[in-house]
């Protein structure tokens, strides 16, 4: 059988709830849509450590955190890895593309694709006065290189004063064309031009927004700017002491304290993601010109979620759904994966299960250093207790984490409920998310879910039991241990 192409369209701080086919009350993703409803979505999708390096090394690997190391988020560590999805499916017979963001060290590591066009948005870290030549983000970074041919030697993409970790938003500075999303819709659409029609392709269009800086082009704004949006969820159990204290930082964990800002944040995000859906739906119509559409695999998802001020916090590293759900879709020709489209599947997934999903796919091995669990067994059936490969074991739970600092926290995630864990203070919360999905209510302490409680933490407490912080000793969770984010190989 024919190895059919495989297009992956990757976002970054994507909310697995900000999508128009998600029910979403405000943002309009009408290609996005399209896609879900002509494939399979995943409604239960999660980044097990969600930050992007971390995220990113699970997509990359098929590992779990506790196997590629990454707990957190840490710049500056080589990757090194055995088995990468790109150099899996090179090695299958594809010529493997990444057009926009990796995220990775060094920065032009291309972990095994044959070739990659980076722009991997402004990393504070990349434009350090010490960082190397070969190394710093406005040579290494392909977009950063061609705005600069484009608009002048001086040109930055930071020009209108947004910083890329900041809740401040305002429209982009320059034409259209010149922002970094049609750069990463334009050179993909320019690689179905120029591939080997007689190879099969892997494609990871791997798009920076809706990550800020909220910049969207000024007609998305206008878009959002006209509306009544949805104000953030706010529970009974949050606290407002970081909120006042971190409220007036431009880059802040928590998120503005001005009302006015938390909706001038709202309209640039959902504009960011609209305008997304926009160039992908460029994408997705390149492929019908290039009479693709019947030949090609296509998968949708995100690195990790944003908070959008939900509980007063912003960006992730949280264990709440805001941080933590991102989407998965399949779509494109499915018959090569033996599926029918229009389907949602239920089945608890994460990022770690796209690498053994696309191996798969294309007919190739998975490797024994892979965690994760091809998504085509979990949607060959709608049943959630009834599997056409009896092999494939059934995933209960995710567990998921992520060092930082006094919030560093873990959670165990099902398809209805959540526990999650503080390593400092040992502090502890439950929701239900069957009944309550925006987690207004903490029902750690509620009489009803004391057994459901108990038996989740003795999952995490199993989970870390042989982990090097000591986090649990195999009867009980230990709190305030050190939690670097990054484990050595000498440590596990």
């Amino acid at each position: 059988m024919k190895q059919p192409n495989i297009l992956m369209i990757m976002t970054d701080q994507l909310r697995g709830d900000c999508l128009g086919i998600a029910g979403h009350p405000d943002v309009k993703t009408p290609y996005l849509d399209t896609l879900a409803s002509k494939g399979i979505v995943f409604d239960n999708a999660y980044s097990a450590c969600p930050s992007c390096i971390a995220a990113r090394a699970a997509l990359h690997t098929g590992m779990s955190q506790e196997n590629h190391k990454r707990v957190g988020y840490q710049d500056g560590i080589p990757w090194r890895y055995e088995h990468t999805l790109a150099g899996e499916l090179s090695k299958a017979g594809y010529y493997t593309q990444c057009v926009g963001k990796m995220h990775v060290d060094p920065l032009r590591n291309y972990l095994g694709f044959h070739n990659v066009e980076l722009h991997d948005g402004y990393l504070h870290y990349a434009r350090y006065k010490s960082v190397s030549y070969q190394n710093t983000q406005l040579i290494a970074d392909d977009y950063y290189y061609w705005l600069k041919e484009q608009k002048g030697i001086s040109a930055d993409i930071n020009d209108n004063g947004l910083d890329c970790n900041s809740w401040v938003a305002r429209p982009f500075q320059y034409e259209e064309k010149y922002h970094p999303t049609n750069w990463v819709t334009d050179r993909s659409i320019d690689f179905l031009r120029r591939r080997d029609p007689d190879k099969p392709f892997f494609l990871m269009a791997s798009y920076l927004r809706p990550h800020p800086p909220f910049d969207a082009p000024s007609w998305y704004f206008d878009l959002y700017n006209r509306k009544e949006l949805t104000p953030p969820s706010i529970g009974n159990w949050e606290n407002t002491t970081l909120l006042e204290e971190r409220g007036r930082y431009f880059d802040s964990l928590t998120g503005p304290i001005d009302p006015e800002l938390i909706r001038q944040a709202q309209v640039g995000y959902y504009a960011c993601i609209t305008h997304l859906d926009h160039q992908i739906g460029r994408l997705i119509m390149a492929l019908t010109e290039h009479e693709l559409q019947n030949d090609t695999v296509i998968l949708f998802t995100s690195d990790h979620g944003e908070e959008l001020c939900d509980h007063h916090f912003f960006r992730k590293s949280m264990p709440y759904q805001g941080s933590i759900h991102i989407p998965m879709i399949l779509s494109g020709n499915l018959s090569f994966a033996g599926l029918e489209p229009g389907a949602i599947c239920h089945d608890v997934v994460e990022l770690r299960d796209v690498m053994p999903t696309l191996l798969e796919i294309a007919g190739a091995s998975i490797p024994e250093t892979v965690d994760g669990l091809s998504l085509l067994s979990m949607a060959r059936s709608q049943d959630n207790n009834v599997r056409a490969d009896s092999d494939i074991p059934l995933r209960d739970y995710i567990h998921g984490e992520h060092s930082y600092g006094p919030l560093s926290n873990h959670y165990i995630v099902t398809s209805i409920d959540k526990y999650c864990w503080f390593t400092e203070t040992g502090k502890e919360q439950y929701f239900n998310l069957e009944k309550d999905p925006k987690e207004l209510h903490d029902g750690i302490h509620d009489s009803d879910y004391q057994s459901r409680i108990n038996y989740l933490r003795s999952l995490l407490i199993q989970e870390l039991k042989n982990r090097p912080e000591g986090f649990s000793d195999g009867e009980v969770l230990i709190p305030g241990k050190e939690y670097p984010p990054y484990l050595q190989k000498e440590d596990v």
